[in-house]
């Protein structure tokens, strides 16, 4: 029995896709996962120093990690209507932030990807146009309170903030996700399963087999994971909850696709292209896992 260090987010979509996997619901073959939770930011920063066999990321990540990881082509978060939300308490503009402190979840989320792809300007760098801009990062649970109590101008949300940040008496200035699908015409790469390529081809084929019986168990099986979803999730309603996983775990999370294939391809040469991340040779997939 071969173990490995399986990395994913509290998230309802994660624990939702990797529920079957890490409680014996399927066979997972030879291979037992002892799993990490831990937020997308901090998965981000331990795969970029190899610490995980297995991991949860966001594609913004993957594009410092293709020389030691390969992207699998099960339990990705990849769709259209779910990208990230700039949000503000005032009614601001964009250009209106150009000036302000804005909170984002992490420098390696898709989400802070996106935001510089829409204008370089929010890369963090003081110029005579941004000059007391700031970029403060903290954990995404964190973020809308702090847009609320006047600590940040306005904050870059992901996950279940999509859905609850009115709550919070706040406002939309950018879905960021939508600006993605009118620009390209995909959906959105958000955040995908690497592994390291060290396992070998025949090892990470096995592995990705096993994530997508996973989530098609999930699927079938809608309720059983609901104990341990509501254990992780920084949102306990279950409107929230459920609204959350219909909206990430969808068919790219079985198999990405032609489609998603090119989305990702989008993505990391756009960020390539803008100085963001490093080119790299390294096919991101292999070939055919499945």
């Amino acid at each position: 029995m071969t173990a490995l260090s399986l990395g994913y987010s509290p998230c309802p979509n994660d624990t939702f896709i990797f529920y079957a996997m890490v409680h014996g619901r399927i066979d997972t073959s030879t291979v037992r996962f002892n799993e990490v939770l831990l937020d997308v930011e901090t998965l981000n920063r331990r795969a970029l120093q190899g610490e995980l066999d297995v991991t949860k990321v966001s594609f913004h990540a993957i594009g410092h990690l293709r020389e030691k990881y390969c992207l699998l082509r099960s339990g990705a978060a990849l769709g259209r209507g779910c990208g990230p939300l700039v949000i503000s308490k005032n009614e601001y503009t964009m250009d209106d932030l150009h000036s302000k402190k804005i909170a984002i979840p992490g420098k390696l989320t898709t989400a802070y990807l996106l935001l510089q792809l829409y204008d370089p300007r929010f890369s963090g760098q003081r110029s005579a146009v941004s000059s007391q801009q700031q970029i403060i990062e903290m954990p995404f649970h964190e973020i809308m309170g702090s847009v609320a109590n006047g600590a940040v101008d306005a904050g870059l949300i992901i996950h279940e903030g999509r859905f609850t940040y009115p709550s919070y008496g706040l406002q939309e200035v950018i879905d960021l996700g939508a600006w993605w699908e009118k620009e390209t015409g995909l959906p959105i790469p958000l955040g995908g399963i690497l592994a390291k390529r060290s396992l070998g081809n025949d090892l990470i084929r096995d592995i990705d087999t096993v994530i997508c019986r996973s989530v098609t168990y999930a699927f079938e099986n809608r309720s059983e994971p609901a104990d341990y979803i509501k254990q992780h999730a920084q949102e306990l309603s279950d409107d929230v909850i459920n609204q959350h996983i219909n909206l990430y775990v969808n068919d790219y999370s079985v198999d990405v696709g032609d489609e998603g294939e090119e989305a990702v391809k989008e993505l990391l040469l756009r960020a390539e292209g803008a100085g963001i991340i490093p080119e790299s040779n390294r096919h991101v997939f292999l070939h055919n896992l499945l």
